[in-house]
C-alpha cells in the first residue's frame, strides 16, 4: 500500500483554492478534536482505573462514555484520514495504469471518489432521521440514577463527519475529473495534502 495524498493541482482559480483550505481547515480542526477527544478518554480510563483500584470508587459510566467516544472518534478524523490518503487501499493496479495511461488512472480514482462520495451520502442520509428522534426524544444512554449521557452529540458528530468526508470526497472527484480531461498531470505533482 503506497500512502497518497489527495493531489492539489498547482494552478486553478482563488475561489477553488480557498474553497479547499475552508475543507482542509475544517477537517484540521476535525481532527483536532478527535485527538482531544482520545487524550481526554486516556485520562478517564487512567482515573477510573487508579479509583477502582485505590478507592475502591470507579467512575460512573466510563464504558458508555468510551464506547460513544470511539464512534465520535472516527467521525470526527474520517475525512482527514481521506484527505492524506490513509485509507486501506492498494495503488498497485493504480500505479501499473499509470505508468502507461495516466488519464486512466485519473478516470479510476473518478470512479473511486463517486462511489465513496454515494455511499457516504447514504450513511449521511440514513443517520440525519436517528439525530433527528434523538435530539426530539431526548434519548440517553446508561442506567437512570447512576449515569445517563444525552445521545444526540454523537449522531451530530456523525452527520459532521459525514459532510466534512463529502467535502473532501467531492474535491478529489473534481480534481480527478480535471486530471483526466486536461491530462495534466504536472499539477498533480504539487503539494499534497498540507
Amino acid at each position: 500500500m503506497t500512502e497518497q495524498q489527495t493531489p492539489e493541482p498547482r494552478r486553478g482559480s482563488g475561489a477553488g483554492r480557498r474553497l479547499r483550505a475552508l475543507a482542509d481547515g475544517i477537517s484540521n480542526g476535525l481532527n483536532v478534536l478527535g485527538t482531544l477527544l482520545i487524550l481526554g478518554l486516556v485520562v478517564l480510563v487512567n482515573a477510573d482505573v487508579i479509583g477502582r483500584e485505590l478507592f475502591l470508587a470507579p467512575i460512573s459510566g466510563v464504558p458508555e462514555i468510551v464506547s460513544m467516544s470511539i464512534v465520535a472518534i472516527v467521525f470526527l478524523q474520517v475525512s482527514q484520514a481521506f484527505r492524506m490518503g490513509r485509507f486501506t487501499r492498494t495503488d498497485a493496479f493504480l500505479d501499473l495504469i499509470a505508468a502507461r495511461a495516466p488519464r486512466l488512472r485519473h478516470a479510476i480514482e473518478l470512479v473511486y471518489a463517486s462511489a465513496a462520495l454515494a455511499l457516504i451520502w447514504f450513511v449521511l442520509s440514513a443517520s440525519y432521521p436517528l439525530f433527528q428522534k434523538a435530539w426530539e426524544r431526548n434519548t440517553y444512554v446508561g442506567t437512570f440514577g447512576d449515569f445517563t449521557a444525552p445521545d444526540w452529540p454523537v449522531k451530530l458528530v456523525i452527520l459532521i463527519g459525514c459532510a466534512a468526508l463529502i467535502m473532501q470526497m467531492a474535491i478529489s472527484g473534481l480534481i480527478a475529473a480535471y486530471l483526466m480531461v486536461t491530462g495534466d498531470d504536472d499539477g498533480a505533482g504539487g503539494e499534497r495534502g498540507r
